[in-house]
């Protein structure tokens, strides 16, 4: 994993599994890598590690199953969309428009295209 300057470390893991469960990859049910696997594998502090994951706990995306890990909760993607929808609709979305009306471009052709 590559880690950019532009957010703290931990939300970036956060988003890496994040992407995952919404692309599919990590499904309900599915274990998350471990605490220590994911910091050597990453090359950061375990702490900073548990932190993305507790975020994740605390949203009701992963459960804690003592002596087994983490694992995706069944209703983990349903959430991750509508949490997900609502910030790029909110945050995302509206410096999209921003630029495209300062760069006089015509919105409606974009998405005829796409």
């Amino acid at each position: 994993m590559q880690w950019t300057g532009q957010q703290p470390i931990y939300q970036q893991i956060r988003d890496h599994v994040v992407s995952l469960i919404i692309d599919g990859v990590l499904k309900s049910g599915d274990p998350i890598p471990s605490v220590r696997q994911m910091a050597v594998e990453g090359g950061v502090n375990p702490l900073t590690v548990s932190k993305a994951y507790q975020a994740l706990v605390d949203l009701e995306i992963v459960e804690n199953r003592r002596g087994l890990g983490m694992f995706i909760t069944d209703s983990a993607k349903k959430q991750l969309f509508k949490l997900e929808k609502d910030k790029f609709l909110k945050g995302d979305w509206p410096l999209v428009v921003k630029k495209a009306n300062q760069l006089d471009i015509d919105l409606s052709k974009l998405i005829k295209k796409s």
